[in-house]
């Protein structure tokens, strides 16, 4: 599905007060990971910056051991500490990677901001190799920036 078509719906989950924002969080998961073949992990990691550690908040795919990550450890970690988008083609040529599946082949991670703070990011697994865009990273910039309105 196209996502433009997407955006919408993210919108309407989002404003949807009659659920908590986990619920809704949840839903924004499954939304992208049911819509985008190459979408195979959505979920959202939390920052504690008291600790430097980021904490996962509710996703879809694949039960995850990865569940705090320190700032600056694998993708995650260093979107937490850079502030910026950071997409993989390949995992296998990133040295500080953690690995979850061996069947993931790329990753993009974009952070979320509130107050111009990083409270956290989405994070995107693909079993697929080197499938994001540009267009992949606009998309999930407006889902981060939707998302933060409610954080």
């Amino acid at each position: 599905m196209p996502f433009k078509l997407l955006k919408p719906q993210v919108e309407a989950i989002v404003s949807d007060t009659t659920k908590t924002i986990n619920e809704r969080l949840l839903l924004v998961c499954q939304l992208l990971e049911t819509h985008i073949d190459y979408y195979n992990w959505v979920g959202f990691y939390f920052a504690n910056s008291d600790k430097k550690e980021l904490h996962l908040g509710p996703y879809v795919g694949e039960p995850t051991d990865h569940t705090v990550i320190p700032f600056g450890k694998g993708i995650c970690g260093q979107v937490a500490v850079s502030n910026e988008n950071f997409v993989v083609p390949d995992v296998a040529a990133q040295d500080n990677y953690i690995a979850c599946s061996i069947t993931v082949k790329a990753e993009i991670v974009v952070p979320i901001f509130v107050n111009g703070k990083n409270v956290g990011q989405i994070d995107i697994d693909s079993n697929t190799p080197d499938p994001f865009t540009e267009k992949d990273e606009r998309f999930l910039e407006f889902v981060c920036e939707k998302v933060s309105e409610i954080l």
